[in-house]
This record gives C-alpha cells, sequence and structure tokens, in this order.
C-alpha cells in the first residue's frame, strides 16, 4: 500500500474515533462528575500510552529525560490533560453537547493570536478577517438567534458559565501546543510522561475536593472509551497519518470534518436536535480557520 493511503486511512480512522467524543462526554457525565470523569479517563490515558511505548520499544527513552524535561512534562501535564480537559468537561456538564465541541473548534484562533506574543508572529489584515469570522461563529452558537419561539436566554448564568469554559478551554489548548512546539522530544513518550503528571493533578483534584466515587458501569465504560479513542490511541494514530503523508496539509484539512460528523452522531446517540444556528455557527468557525491557514501558506 502507498504512503499516502496508508495517511488517508489512519487520519480517516482518527477522525472517526474524535468525532464520537463529544457523545462519549455528554453521556458519561450522566454518571460521574467532571474531575471524576478525567480521573480514570486519564488513567486509562496512560496505561494505553505505557502499552504503547511498550510495543515500539520506546521505553528507554524515558530512562534519558533530564531534570529539565520533566518539570517541562510537569508544566505540560497541567496545560492538557488537567486544566484542559476538566475546564472542558464542565462546559459539556452545562451546555448542549453539540454548543460545547462546536466553541471548543476555535483553538487554532487562538492559536494565532497567542502566537503574536509569545512567538514574535505579525498578522495581517486579512487573518484579522479571519479571526472575526470565527468569533461570529461563537456568538451565534452562543445566542441561536433562529430560534425566535424558544429564544435562549442569553443572561442565563449556566450558559454565560458554560460558553466561556467551551471557549477559555480552546485557550488552555492553544497554549498547550505553542509550549509543545518548542519541546522537541519524541511524542509518544512525552504526551505519556504529560499525561502521568495530568492523572497525579486529578488525583490530588479529587482528593481534595472529596469527590471521588465509585462509578456506575456506564460511566466506567464512558471514561476507558474516552481514555482510549480521545487520550490515547488516536493520538497515535494521527502521528501516523502525519508520518505517511507527503505533506501535513494533505491530512490536516481532513480534521474539519470532525465536528460536522459529530452533530450528526450527538444527535442520533445523546437525542440533541441539530440547532441551524449551531451549523451555521461551525460553517463560521470552520470557515474563517481555514481562510487563516490558506492566508499564513
Amino acid at each position: 500500500m502507498k504512503s499516502q493511503k496508508k495517511a488517508y486511512l489512519f487520519a480517516m480512522a482518527a477522525i472517526a474515533c474524535w468525532s464520537t467524543i463529544g457523545s462519549a462526554f455528554k453521556i458519561s457525565l450522566r454518571y460521574l462528575e467532571p474531575v471524576e470523569l478525567l480521573f480514570f479517563s486519564s488513567m486509562v490515558a496512560c496505561l494505553a500510552l505505557f502499552l504503547i511505548l511498550l510495543a515500539q520499544g520506546k521505553l528507554s527513552l524515558l530512562k534519558k529525560l533530564s531534570a529539565r524535561e520533566v518539570m517541562m512534562s510537569a508544566f505540560l501535564g497541567l496545560l492538557n490533560p488537567f486544566l484542559y480537559y476538566l475546564v472542558l468537561l464542565k462546559a459539556y456538564d452545562l451546555l448542549k453537547a453539540q454548543e460545547a465541541g462546536t466553541l471548543n473548534y476555535i483553538w487554532p484562533l487562538f492559536l494565532v493570536l497567542l502566537s503574536i506574543p509569545m512567538l514574535k508572529q505579525k498578522i495581517s489584515s486579512g487573518s484579522i478577517v479571519a479571526i472575526l469570522i470565527s468569533f461570529a461563529g461563537i456568538v451565534i452558537i452562543s445566542t441561536h438567534p433562529d430560534r425566535v419561539y424558544h429564544p435562549v436566554r442569553v443572561m442565563d448564568p449556566d450558559r454565560v458559565v458554560g460558553v466561556a469554559l467551551a471557549v477559555g478551554s480552546a485557550v488552555f489548548w492553544a497554549l498547550y501546543w505553542i509550549f509543545n512546539i518548542k519541546d522537541r522530544r519524541e511524542e509518544v513518550s512525552k504526551l505519556f510522561l504529560n499525561f502521568c503528571f495530568g492523572f497525579l493533578y486529578t488525583l490530588a483534584a479529587v482528593l481534595l475536593t472529596g469527590s471521588f466515587s465509585l462509578p456506575h458501569w456506564q460511566g466506567l465504560t464512558g471514561s476507558v472509551y474516552i481514555g482510549l479513542f480521545e487520550m490515547g490511541i488516536t493520538f497515535v494514530l494521527w502521528l501516523y497519518a502525519l508520518k505517511f503523508s507527503a505533506t501535513t496539509a494533505r491530512v490536516s484539512n481532513l480534521i474539519y470534518l470532525s465536528p460536522f460528523i459529530s452533530l450528526v452522531i450527538i444527535h442520533f446517540t445523546v437525542g440533541e436536535p441539530i440547532l441551524i444556528s449551531t451549523l451555521v455557527g461551525l460553517v463560521f468557525i470552520v470557515g474563517g480557520i481555514i481562510m487563516q491557514q490558506y492566508l499564513r501558506r
């Protein structure tokens, strides 16, 4: 099989997994608090990544880490998985799955904005227009102007907090990737150590808040699924897609299929009707991101 075909297969497998995660989050949160769900999911992710490292013969890389690299993983693990997923899961707890998931896709725009002060990158007037288009999508999803007969109460405290958390999770994800760019270590071993620290932070949060309880089997099943197909295996599938692809662009743009597929899966598994404003807002968000990427190239 040609390398590019392998790249597309790995990419589509990763996208298929990621497209189910919004539903998995929402269903699992019926049985677990956000911090509990993160605790079990990150534990499963650590185990999965350890087994992948073992299968790849890369466990020896962990022995060669310097104190500085361990401290970097301690910092990256604080951003992701701890802060990113804790904030995102709380957003899913407060909002519809289609809202929280779609708003989270704004992270590439925050990556651009944060790169200006942190990486000293310049921004063009066209990029500013692209960012405004994507932020218009946030406004559309947050206010649902199409719901004339059942208007959303924009000032409802839970909605305001939920929208802020969903957008805030995108900021944490963008920050994670900016610092990750500067870290040249092997990806899977680095991710494993990041998740180990993230798990320790989550364990501390569970102990401090006293929110730990034995989960229902549905919650535990959801945690295992999320740990494997959101945090662990799927990331490795995406790395292989990038590795086999002739260019990053050939597979990277496929990721924008995921939020549209996710809306359909959420509709049939969670039972949420797909709102026109969610779909329109998603088009604005993705359109602005693709425009931004085109302008940068």
